[in-house]
């Protein structure tokens, strides 16, 4: 009761001066009063994440929010106290390099406002916040000090405490307009402050590693669902000898330093996009069940945290596990990564690499297989060129883990570039849709399509005329990188509303949390939109007929394992189609889910990557916002009430002595 009236004592006295003022007020309740005082801003932020050494990323340092004064970058060698610094893109890496390197200036961050530009892309000579040889650990070779991502800073690896927010467009913008308003207006005794609400539960109860934060429940494992399909579907009931498998993968999620920011365009979903393609081009070849191999593809997810997916997705075929029923790794002839391949258009030709592991008679067909598939694509202005033999293996990607698994195992993985990273903006923020080029994008999806009918064919003699007839569809390209690298139109986009309601319209490709009980037939609430996605879109490019009468929705249910259901979330009804897409659960392998906990296993001495496992967990969090307000400065509040105190006594005296000179006046009377 007490609160409800002291709320409407400060809208009366608030609306007073507003109307004294002659300024019109509309504040007709409380929550007016604070749209007027407080103003909102939108930003994505980075948060804490943990292994079992430690924390990376950002949190308020104690379990209350952070209110810090506003002091722009040019200004930061004045600061006297923690302030809220207000950067912009271009010199948010200078300002961190600065943290890193000035531990007394770090001292006097209580937090950092970045602000969003345009066309930053060009103004950049780059920037990435990731190390100079990516996950280096899981390297299959020695020499890790090997720099890929030379412009690598690490900043990301480290750990912070205090908030950071990358603005949204909006919310730079309101922002801006606050500072300004409040400018005009400035006094000596007012300041603007951003209020940072950023309490991570880790910091709140002293968990600060993953297995103290999982046994205490304030944080949950990295981790999602990796996606495989087989392009024709593989009858499992069949008595035939099983054929060898030609397996086929991309990544699908990225990494930045801002958690909801982390596009990856180039790095890895140009990749994930060629192959879908690819995969769409492949399913309207005819005859593809009378091929010599097996077509299988695999898109995995937590590849930027440990390789979570494909050393997940080893794990289970170890396992026989009914996420991967019908495989056989021992079928595994090759494997062909699509890595970064949206930058491979540079005057008027394609560029691409192919970095080969071994020199394998599975590895020299490969390498004569893209060979003759770019000679039949001699129009399009392919080129595909062996990487150079001064680089120390294969680059950061997932056939490292294949290859640590299985020495013998041969591979190529595609790139953009030779020796050197050539996205200047490597797991980055800024890797969006502006950093890639939808015709180095078709190239891609041509040059791996036709590959790979071709390595399925085992003949040297493939006909022109069937290589000419898999072309790619390039407005399926570009349908994709609307959808998955723009928030216009995004998910929203017509080709992903065929398959799947999304939760949202902006695409984001950072893992996120596993949040129950791992499942080859998970919860589609648990799965995140791209996921969901990908699956249905994987099932419908490699599904037959059925053979069978009757209603093909999957109300009643759909025939076996043999059929899954797609489109379900669209009308509640769905469509069972004849397909071999399955979900495979992604998270680390030093993990084990039991009565509703998870629990890290001790690290296993013959698994060398098991033993280099970090085990992302990210922590729980209430939740996250940012305000900006201007409050008096704590001197102004002193002085206020010192000349209160004062004129206090002065009145006490005043009245003591009026008091005592009317008495002496009443006596003489």
């Amino acid at each position: 009761m007490a609160k409800t009236f002291l709320s409407f004592l400060l809208l009366f006295t608030f609306h007073i001066p507003l109307c004294f003022s002659g300024e019109s007020s509309s504040m007709e309740s409380v929550p007016d009063l604070q749209n007027t005082m407080y103003n909102v801003v939108d930003g994505y932020p980075c948060v804490r994440l943990l292994n079992v050494s430690g924390t990376i990323g950002c949190s308020n340092p104690g379990r209350d929010k952070v209110v810090a004064p506003i002091v722009r970058f040019e200004n930061v060698d004045e600061i006297s106290e923690p302030s809220a610094i207000l950067v912009s893109e271009n010199d948010f890496p200078s300002l961190f390099a600065r943290i890193s390197d000035d531990i007394s200036f770090a001292s006097k961050v209580g937090g950092v406002l970045v602000e969003s530009g345009a066309d930053l892309q060009n103004k950049l000579k780059g920037f990435s916040p990731d190390q100079k040889f990516p996950q280096a650990e899981f390297a299959p070779y020695d020499n890790i000090n090997y720099k890929w991502n030379p412009i690598g800073s690490g900043i990301m690896w480290k750990s912070y405490n205090f908030p950071v927010f990358l603005l949204t467009e909006s919310g730079t913008k309101t922002l801006r307009e606050f500072i300004v308003k409040n400018d005009d207006k400035s006094k000596s005794y007012t300041s603007n402050v951003a209020e940072f609400d950023l309490v991570m539960q880790t910091m709140r109860s002293g968990t600060h590693d993953s297995e103290s934060c999982l046994k205490e429940a304030t944080c949950l494992p990295l981790g999602g669902y990796s996606v495989w399909s087989s392009l024709p579907p593989i009858n499992v009931s069949s008595l035939k000898k099983p054929k060898s498998i030609i397996l086929t993968v991309a990544s699908m999620d990225s990494a930045s330093f801002f958690r909801d920011k982390s596009l990856g365009a180039d790095s890895p979903i140009s990749g994930l996009i060629a192959l879908l393609a690819a995969v769409d081009a492949l399913s309207r070849v005819n005859g593809l069940g009378d091929l010599s191999k097996q077509l299988v593809f695999g898109v995995f997810t937590g590849e930027a945290w440990g390789y979570l997916g494909s050393r997940r997705f080893l794990l289970e075929l170890d396992m026989h596990s009914d996420a991967v029923h019908g495989l056989d790794s021992s079928l595994f002839e090759t494997v062909i990564e699509i890595g970064s391949v949206g930058k491979g258009f540079s005057q008027g030709v394609n560029n691409f690499f192919a970095h080969t592991k071994g020199d394998s008679s599975p590895t020299n067909q490969t390498k004569a297989a893209l060979k003759r598939a770019q000679e039949s694509l001699q129009t399009e202005n392919i080129k595909i060129t062996p990487a150079s033999a001064s680089n120390p293996g294969i680059p950061p990607s997932s056939l490292m883990v294949f290859s640590k698994k299985n020495p013998a195992i041969s591979g190529v993985v595609l790139e953009d570039f030779d020796s050197v990273f050539v996205n200047k903006f490597y797991h980055s923020h800024l890797d969006d849709l502006s950093n890639v080029n939808s015709s180095a994008v078709v190239a891609a999806a041509s040059l791996v399509a036709r590959t790979l009918y071709i390595l399925a064919s085992e003949t040297k003699d493939v006909q022109d005329s069937a290589l000419t007839s898999i072309n790619v569809n390039v407005s399926l390209v570009e349908q994709l990188m609307g959808c998955l690298l723009d928030c216009d139109p995004g998910l929203s986009c017509e080709l992903v509303k065929k398959y799947i309601s999304p939760a949202s319209t902006c695409p984001g490709h950072y893992v996120g949390v596993i949040q129950d009980e791992p499942s080859s037939t998970p919860y589609s609430g648990y799965i995140n939109d791209v996921p969901r996605f990908i699956w249905n879109f994987l099932a419908d490019r490699t599904s037959i007929s059925r053979e069978h009468n009757g209603s093909s929705n999957c109300q009643n249910g759909c025939n076996g394992r043999d059929e899954v259901c797609i489109k379900a979330e669209i009308d509640g009804k769905g469509v069972c189609v004849l397909s071999t897409t399955r979900y495979v659960p992604a998270y680390s392998t030093r993990l084990k889910f039991e009565s509703g906990v998870w629990n890290v296993l001790p690290a296993n001495s013959s698994d060398s990557m098991g033993v280099v496992d970090p085990v992302w967990t990210e922590s729980n969090w209430n939740s996250i916002s940012m305000r900006i307000y201007t409050i008096q400065v704590a001197a102004y509040d002193r002085l206020i009430l010192f000349v209160g105190v004062i004129l206090t006594i002065l009145a006490y005296l005043a009245i003591t002595v009026t008091k005592a000179l009317a008495i002496k006046a009443m006596k003489r009377d």
